[in-house]
Formats: structure tokens, sequence, C-alpha cells
């Protein structure tokens, strides 16, 4: 066992294509009866090999019969982190399965691309190890380690900003190559530039990569390309993402290849854009509820339409989040229009079943914006605040308790085309959750101060 863990996680052992076939055998068969197992205790769907396309967690998420499609939240977040170890092993090994191929240590990046991914791998399981004289460099230039890491950071910045541009501005696509894949790529390059002359400590090196990200999400609110909530959002998730890339780079500058050839790999996970197909997303539901000490009968009349909302005390909503302010109706039963009006516009909501006391549901015909982004620019209006998050319906449901009170439940059904979806899905529902208990807590003081 501590063979295989330092085979795993180290960079310093060699791996040959039967370690390589049979770990990531041995290693799939784990995860996927893990996965498999704990899906289907929470959620009672079994998850299906099929799920497994792009080990980025980008498309397992996107079918609408996905098991994890009604899965809790904290679900998501326990198969993230436990999918953690095997993005490790799956990308150190890639790298020392490629050097051993006699590839470009580069070729690592390609692991990052979809589909390509895959072929990668099946060629490496099958090629053989190969004698190779790598090229050593002679003659060393000594650079001061400040003006190393400056080139460093400005290298992955470019490799960023070429991928945003592409993916985000032209096309409009945050997906999993955005947020997992970029970030990766802009810490490998920093970690080898900053690496190139002189071999530096692997913590200084793996924090480089993370202010390289840091800088990026700067630049991203300097040249409003992003407000500060969004980016606060992503850096959770992309700065550790970005110290693994500098790792990755510094290692792959330890094996002593001078390569200008290799370095156009650089730019191939900009250039996955084409491969990038956009997916239709899960259909997802929060739902959030209250108890009210008053019958149903009682509480309809304030779900159908309720008053003016005290401006919100959470300190979210005031940077900028929508929030809900007030409801109107016109006409009743179904076929009716509901207005609910957020901080950022209304949404428009024709009802779809009218059932005293019992359950009002509506449909999203139209809905505002998710947010005012909070930037130094006025106006600033980011490519994903239409439609990555869009509310599809939306459902109340009261439930007569013993005493004369009542559970008052509020649904929310809403598509997110952001990913990895598990991480994604997180701060959205959490949203949900706190825009639901904004208008329950509301619903339950008018219900019970009137009484």
């Amino acid at each position: 066992m501590a063979r295989l863990l330092k085979l795993w996680f180290r960079f310093d052992e060699a791996v040959g294509r039967r370690e390589y076939f049979w770990s990531g055998v041995f290693l799939m068969a784990l995860k996927l009866g893990v996965d498999a197992a704990v899906v289907y205790a929470v959620t009672g769907r079994w998850w299906s090999p099929l799920q497994y396309v792009t080990p980025l967690l980008s498309t397992r998420f996107a079918a609408m019969h996905s098991p994890l499609a009604p899965a809790p939240a904290w679900l998501l977040v326990v198969m993230g982190v436990w999918a953690l170890p095997f993005l490790w092993i799956c990308v150190t090994m890639t790298l020392r399965r490629a050097i051993d191929a006699g590839l470009s240590p580069w070729t690592v990046l390609l692991f990052f691309v979809p589909f390509v991914n895959w072929i990668l791998m099946l060629l490496l399981a099958i090629g053989p190890h190969r004698e190779e004289q790598r090229p050593i460099v002679e003659e060393v230039l000594v650079e001061h380690r400040l003006r190393a890491a400056f080139k460093g950071i400005a290298a992955g910045v470019v490799i960023g900003a070429i991928s945003v541009g592409l993916h985000v501005l032209l096309f409009h696509r945050y997906s999993a190559v955005v947020f997992v894949g970029t970030p990766f790529t802009m810490g490998a390059a920093a970690g080898w530039f900053y690496n190139r002359a002189v071999l530096q400590d692997a913590g200084r090196t793996a924090r480089l990569g993370a202010l390289t990200i840091a800088v990026a999400a700067i630049a991203c609110l300097v040249f409003a390309l992003e407000g500060v909530l969004c980016l606060a959002m992503a850096l959770p998730l992309a700065l550790p993402v970005g110290a693994l890339g500098a790792l990755v780079g510094r290692a792959i500058r330890g094996e002593h290849l001078v390569s200008k050839p290799a370095l156009l790999c650089l730019f191939t996970l900009p250039a996955s854009v084409v491969l990038d197909r956009p997916h239709a997303p899960p259909l997802r539901e929060v739902v959030t509820s209250v108890e009210i000490a008053a019958p149903p009968e009682q509480v309809w009349r304030h779900i159908v339409s309720f008053s003016e909302l005290q401006p919100p005390p959470q300190w979210f909503f005031r940077l900028g989040i929508a929030y809900p302010m007030r409801a109107r109706i016109r006409g009743t039963g179904p076929g009716a229009v509901r207005n609910c009006e957020f901080s950022t516009g209304a949404f428009v909501e024709p009802i779809t079943i009218w059932d005293p006391p019992r359950r009002l549901a509506f449909d999203v015909a139209s809905q505002p914006p998710p947010m005012h982004e909070w930037s130094p620019y006025r106006d600033l209006h980011p490519p994903h605040l239409d439609g990555t998050m869009r509310s599809r319906r939306g459902e109340f449901r009261l439930v007569e308790l013993p005493g004369g009170r009542s559970r008052l439940e509020g649904s929310t059904w809403y598509e997110l085309q952001l990913d990895p979806q598990p991480y994604w899905s997180i701060w959205s529902d959490l949203l949900i959750h706190q825009i639901h208990g904004r208008v329950l807590r509301h619903i339950k003081a008018e219900v019970e101060g009137s009484g």
C-alpha cells in the first residue's frame, strides 16, 4: 500500500504503461463503486458508468435524468471533495506516463480538453516505454526570483485572457474548461516560467500559481469583465486548481526539457472551445419551509400576493444579489398572472394550479437578471447574467398541522448553465434558499401579525 500511495501521489516515481493501466482500472472501479453506493443511499437512484464522460465532472450532471439532479447540495460537496484526490492522481500519473512514453510533459494539459482526454489516456495505457536522450540545458540563466515570478504570472495571465476571451466573451460558455481547465493551465505556465532558470521551492511555486489566478481576477475587475461578487464565488475553486497547475509546471521544468514547440500545448486548452459543446442543464429543485401559527385557510391569501417587504438586512443582498420586494396578482384561478417584483425587475408568473388552501403553482414566463454586479464601473453586465441561471417554475404548498398550525413550503425549479455543476449549484441553491426564506418569513409575520 505504501508503494501504491507513493506511485499515485508523488512526482518522483516513474509510471509505465502497466502501472498506468492497472492503477486506472482499480481507481475507476473504486470511485465508481463508492459514488454509486453513496448516490443510491441518498437518492435511491443508480449512478451509471456512462456519467463518467469526462474526468472534470463537467457533463455528468447535464442530463435531465441524472441521479444527482434531485440530490441535496451537501451530496454534491461530498462528491466534489471525494473527487479531488482522484484528480490529483490522474494529473500526476498522466504527466509521468507521458514522460515515460517519450512525449512532451506539456501533453498533460490535454487531460483537461473534453473528449480528447479519454483518447489521451487510452494511448498512454497502450503506448510503449521509450528510451530517449533528452536535451539538457547547458547554459542556465540565473534570474532574480522576483523577475522569474513576474514572467510566470504574465505567462499565466496571457493564457487565461485567451481562454476566457474565446469561451466567455466570444461564445458565452461557462464550462468546466473555464473554471477548472483554464486556472490549471495558467498555473502550469506560471510554474514552468518561474522555475525556468532555477528550480524553486515547491511551496513558493504553489503560492505563485494561486497569485497568478488572483492577479487575473483583479484584471477582470479592472477591465470591467466581471464584478466582485462573481469573482469571489469563483476564487475558492480557481485558487487551489491554479496552485496544483503550478506544481505540475514545476515538475515539468524539473525534467530539464527545452522544447519550444511543446509550449504550444499551452494554447491547446483555449482552442478547445471548438469541442466544448453546450448541453442541457439539469432541472434542480430547491425547497424551503416555515411553520406558521395559523390554519391554511388564513395563510392562503397571503401567498397569492403579499405587501411590501422591508429592505434586506443580509449583507449579500446589499452587494447586488436580486431580492424580492412585493408580489401582485391579476385575476384568480389558472391563467391568472402573478408579478413578483425583485430589486432587479419583475418575475412574470402565469398560474398553472390554483387549489386553495393547499397549493399554488406557476410557471416563469420571464425573469430579471439574478444580480446587479458590484463593480467600480456603472451598469456592468457580464454575459453570465443572461440565461445562465433561469427559473422555470415555482410552487407554494400548505400542509395542515395539529393545533391550528400550518407548514408553508416554497419550491423553485431552475436550470444552471454553469459548470462544474457540483460547485456552482452550492452557491445557486444557497441564494434561492435565502430568497425563499425572505418571502416565507414575511408571510409568517403578516399572518401571525394580522391574527
